[in-house]
């Protein structure tokens, strides 16, 4: 009845939803309803580094995050993006399975010798074409992306704010107006909060511009980054933002969000300014939104996994500190060559000047285009400096019979740049790296370590990176790093105080925020790279991997056990979904499961052998009992585990007494059962019985006396520590559980600090009984979207600690 109600609210909802009116009148196309068919949502927040991360959640800036965490089951882990820790970078790593497709975000095309940034179109798309030419299969295929550089494998129209592709405007261009008018008014409340929004930011950036002045900065600058702030942290988001939510109703297999704001206002007053944590809360709040929006989807059973692609470096400008830009220095310190280029200090021979430009104009990029004279090039590619954020590079320099080791020294000592590597031959990508930093020669790998520091979390990998980057095509023949172990801050070579791109200690130290039963294609290196996020992607939407349940860390006294009653594994929103319960289980990752009402081969699930699927989606051995078996159809409960098991006995338990218990529910005639097995735990023998007792007072009294007898608990064979557990649909006081508690302890009253909790509309009828030896460690009944979603019940799941005895010879 309660589900039929939940149901029916859940389809008046939908027919009033927002985003299915958009999708609608936008003639948007949409999945097959597929609720048990897997979706993924992937959330990334440009920019934030693993210790800002920490930061934010220690202040309250991100308090759905943190909910996450500590109700839904997600893990924090660590991420590294790779080197150059740039969003191209990882985005290529993360959609193609490529690693290092560029550079940096600016560099040299080889191609077409011509400068290019990774938000020029045609840049973007060439970068793109290159990786397509390796037959890679695109992550986003089928699916949409949000603020990303690469299209991924969506279709045209499903690339929103992206260089290669126009979104929805085509859509919204060709609408009616009647269309058009209907869109504003069912959207009307998020337009006047997004308008709303806009207000309150324009006024913090008011306030953020007379400070910036009264610090010295420039006023045009800071008037320029007015608009930039609020397009960037509030329209981008909240269009992003809205935009997701429509792709979830209409069931697009995957979508990826890319959220800008904490890396724009990063760049500009550094990742641990006020401003830029600031930010944050926004952030939260539309991730917030997308993950409501998620788990209330009848098309798909959407996960939502949150990561950052890079850090920031709280770094200062180089032009800054020693009052000339890069390219100036390099102008000088170049002179003194035998046969130098003629090089103009701040502009080109053609007379084009520094130019400063990013995504909506903020980020102040210093790119030098440095040419010899035309009528003098003899044929010869230009000398160029690609300067941006702390890495830059210099290509084609002439070194007329200087030796690179020269030029490297020059650089550190006369320019100031902290490190410079280089191959000793650039034509061979096997050659061996070298470089200066301020202490003299540098070879790697060997003097890798030094260069990074004890204080760097992965610095065999940033070493190896930056080697493998000296051979990019696109690479400069002279790398130069604004930062290196001994530096009290990172330089930047633009004018900024956050920067990426390089190999710093927060730059590569990203995060990724995951459900606890998602894992790491490698766990045991401790940390994700974008590669390995692609591969969990991929894994989690074919939706067949085993759990593998067997890996989790608690210690080895301590089993886990988990009682669960399935409701043929169809949830309260009508979605039948083996997967669905599969995943409950793994979030919390127990030694032993003890399921009740699971279907097997029955017609109302879809003839699917559930116990079967489960057992082989956990990787885990079953042992089934059927209480009800007609002809092929089976219904009953099952026991499922990693360790050792040997099945002792399952069987019926008597009914109620004829005549009684059948007027007012025909369910009372179901036939109950139990299930014992022994599992073998850290050298003990544990006797294990699940059943599911029957509706009526009476009949519960003649299965709890049965199960106190002598096939049962009082056999001979069931010796040493006993747990009897499962759906007793009776209540703590009630007179079964009475009878029982004097044989058998209740795990929830036993366990320390912990109040008692209902599994089932907030009352107590899950039970786990134990034998006086065993102690009780930790209790917990999840009460979370998901476990609210996949059964009528929670699970009930207890950490027990069972004395260790030897066995007698």
């Amino acid at each position: 009845m309660l589900s039929r109600i939940g149901l029916s609210i859940r389809r008046w909802r939908r027919r009033f939803s927002r985003s299915e009116w958009i999708a609608s009148l936008l003639g948007l196309s949409t999945s097959g309803r597929q609720p048990h068919a897997p979706g993924l949502i992937l959330i990334q927040i440009d920019g934030l580094a693993y210790p800002e991360l920490l930061k934010a959640l220690a202040r309250g800036r991100m308090p759905f995050l943190k909910r996450l965490i500590r109700k839904e089951h997600y893990r924090l882990e660590h991420m590294y993006p790779g080197v150059p820790s740039t969003t191209p970078a990882v985005q290529a790593e993360l959609f193609y399975g490529v690693r290092q497709a560029v550079p940096a975000f600016g560099f040299l095309v080889h191609e077409t010798q011509k400068l290019g940034r990774m938000y020029d179109p045609e840049v973007a798309a060439l970068v793109e074409k290159r990786i397509n030419t390796q037959q890679r299969d695109p992550l986003l295929r089928g699916g949409s992306c949000y603020l990303s550089l690469f299209r991924a494998g969506t279709k045209t129209g499903e690339a929103h704010f992206c260089p290669a592709d126009q979104g929805w405007g085509p859509a919204l261009r060709s609408a009616s107006p009647l269309t058009i008018c209907i869109l504003l008014l069912t959207n009307f409340w998020s337009l006047i909060r997004t308008g709303a929004l806009i207000v309150v930011e324009l006024i913090l950036s008011l306030v953020d511009c007379i400070r910036g002045l009264m610090q010295g900065q420039n006023f045009i600058k800071e008037l320029m980054f007015i608009p930039t702030r609020v397009g960037i942290t509030i329209l981008t988001r909240e269009f992003s933002t809205m935009g997701a939510k429509v792709d979830i109703s209409r069931g697009l297999p995957i979508i990826y969000v890319n959220l800008l704001g904490y890396d724009e206002q990063s760049h500009r007053r550094g990742p641990r300014s006020a401003f830029a944590h600031w930010v944050l809360k926004g952030i939260d709040d539309a991730i917030a939104r997308i993950w409501r929006a998620a788990h209330t989807s009848d098309r798909r059973h959407y996960d939502v996994w949150i990561f950052s692609d890079h850090g920031q470096e709280q770094t200062r400008p180089y032009e800054e500190l020693y009052g000339r830009s890069l390219g100036d220095a390099l102008s000088e310190v170049l002179s003194g060559l035998s046969k130098p280029p003629r090089i103009e200090p701040g502009h080109s021979n053609r007379g084009v000047q520094l130019e400063r430009a990013r995504l909506f104009g903020s980020e102040w990029m210093d790119k030098d285009v440095l040419e010899q004279d035309p009528e003098q090039s003899d044929g010869k590619t230009p000398l160029a400096l690609t300067a941006l954020g702390p890495l830059a590079m210099l290509y084609n320099l002439d070194l007329n019979d200087i030796s690179r080791e020269d030029v490297a020294r020059l650089i550190v000592e006369k320019a100031h740049v902290p490190l410079v590597i280089y191959r000793v031959d650039p034509s061979s990508p096997s050659s061996p790296v070298h470089g200066w930093w301020r202490h003299g020669p540098v070879r790697l790998p060997e003097d890798g370590r030094k260069l990074m520091g004890d204080e760097h979390p992965y610095p065999d990998q940033a070493i190896a990176d930056m080697i493998s980057l000296c051979s990019h095509p696109d690479a400069g023949d002279f790398m130069m790093y604004g930062w290196c172990s001994g530096e009290e801050q990172p330089l930047t070579f633009a004018m900024e105080n956050g920067s990426h791109g390089a190999a710093g200690p927060n730059e590569t130290h990203a995060f990724a925020l995951m459900p606890e039963d998602i894992q790491p294609p490698d766990p045991r290196l401790g940390y994700w790279r974008p590669q390995d996020l692609r591969s969990a992607a991929r894994a989690y939407l074919r939706g067949a991997r085993p759990m593998k349940l067997d890996e989790h860390s608690a210690p080895e006294k301590t089993l886990r056990i988990m009682t669960y009653n399935v409701h043929s594994c169809r949830g309260v929103d009508g979605t039948l979904s083996p997967q669905r319960i599969a995943r409950v289980i793994a979030r919390y990752r127990p030694d032993i499961v003890a399921l009740q009402e699971l279907d097997v081969m029955r017609e109302r699930s879809g003839g699917l052998d559930q116990a079967e699927r489960l057992a082989r989606l956990l990787a885990m051995d079953v042992h089934f009992q059927p209480a009800i078996n007609l002809n092929e159809e089976r219904y009953g409960d099952a026991i499922l585990t990693h360790l050792p098991v040997k099945l002792i006995k399952k069987g019926i338990l008597p009914g109620p007494q004829k005549g009684k218990g059948r007027l007012f529910n025909p369910a009372a005639d179901e036939p109950r059962g139990a299930v014992w097995v022994e599992i073998e735990h850290n050298g003990n023998k544990i006797q294990i019985i699940n059943t599911h007792l029957g509706l009526s007072r009476a009949e519960r009294l003649r299965q709890v006396d049965a199960l106190l007898g002598p096939e049962w608990l009082s056999n001979p064979r069931c010796k040493g520590e006993r747990v009897l557990l499962g759906d007793f649909n009776a209540l703590p006081n009630s007179a079964e559980c009475k009878r029982l508690g004097g044989y058998l302890h209740d795990a929830q009253e036993q366990a320390p600090r912990h109040t008692p909790k209902g599994t089932f509309l907030k009352v107590r009828i899950d039970h786990i009984f134990l034998s006086a030896g065993i102690a009780v460690k930790k209790v917990r009944i999840p009460r979370t979207a998901l476990t609210r979603q996949a059964s009528d019940h929670l699970p009930l799941i207890v950490d027990i600690e069972v004395p260790f005895r030897h066995r007698s010879q």
